[in-house]
């Protein structure tokens, strides 16, 4: 049997077993291409390459076990694999924190001068805020495409502390990237020029309709209420005061736009335009804030 024959065969069984994917694969050919280049020691770009080239016995087994653990566990592949990737960067990963995948990543990669963010950012935004950090992903994204800036990493969890650690070493950030264990906005430094946070946003109503693969996840990463907007008033009522004069927060709300402009219908926001379309993630400004809490 032929590396791509296995693929193929593998994504068979995943779509058969009725997996859910969505934690860095959106279908089940990739979710199988993932499992199988990793099982084989082999990088993500192999398979093109490789296509035809010829397994022996063990080599099909260690696959195709790897594949039955995913379906019988439910488990995302990340944990498995104990890695993830966004916007092409490996990043650690297990059970203590989410499998990284917020749509604000592609905003901080797009920074070359011309990507959405930069309009709203000068040569001033030096100092920039990760709140809800989960595994540093976005921290060590903005870093990589912001050489300038410095950043605080802040979490409410030591578990998730524990995981952005291994990133942040794992590309040599240390010197740029604190990590704070703080809940919300009660420790960290500032003001900050940048804030940008993915909190828990999923209301009560999905939770509890989740596939198993979220399910694996930490609830306290996720859940935000009944209307998925508990944190996000928090964030929205403390964060002015830890911002600099032009400083600006970056928010995703996921699916819940709605609940959000029910919740805020007076404040004054940017949807930000990504992958998934226009109403995921928004901008606002520190006087938007104040304007807001002063109502």
């Amino acid at each position: 049997m032929t590396l791509i024959d296995l693929v193929v065969s593998q994504s068979a069984r995943l779509k058969q077993a009725g997996v859910c994917f969505g934690h860095g694969t959106a279908n089940a050919f990739d979710e199988s291409a993932w499992l199988v280049l990793w099982a084989l020691g082999l990088s993500l770009d192999a398979l093109e390459s490789q296509a035809q080239r010829e397994l022996n016995d063990d080599e099909r087994a260690r696959a195709e076990n790897l594949v039955a653990k995913r379906i019988d566990t439910r488990q995302p592949a990340a944990y498995l694999t104990k890695e993830a990737w966004l916007q092409n960067v490996p990043f650690y990963v297990d059970e203590r924190t989410v499998v990284p995948r917020s749509y604000i990543a592609e905003l901080l990669a797009d920074g070359d001068g011309a990507g959405t963010l930069d309009a709203w950012l000068s040569e001033r935004t030096l100092r920039v805020l990760d709140l809800c950090t989960g595994n540093a992903s976005l921290a060590a994204i903005a870093a990589m495409a912001y050489p300038e800036i410095t950043i605080d990493a802040a979490d409410i969890c030591e578990h998730a502390l524990a995981v952005a650690r291994v990133n942040v070493d794992r590309h040599a950030l240390g010197s740029r990237i604190t990590l704070l264990q703080t809940d919300l906005f009660a420790h960290v430094r500032g003001p900050y020029d940048l804030t940008i946070c993915n909190p828990p946003y999923v209301n009560s109503s999905s939770m509890a309709r989740l596939p198993l693969e979220y399910q694996a996840e930490p609830a306290l990463a996720l859940a935000g209420g009944d209307d998925g907007m508990d944190i996000v008033r928090r964030i929205l009522k403390d964060a002015a005061a830890h911002m600099s004069d032009d400083g600006v927060l970056v928010l995703e709300v996921g699916h819940e736009r709605a609940h959000f402009e029910r919740a805020f219908a007076r404040l004054e926001v940017a949807w930000l335009e990504t992958s998934a379309g226009s109403d995921q993630v928004l901008l606002v400004t520190r006087d938007a804030l104040q304007s807001f809490n002063s109502q």
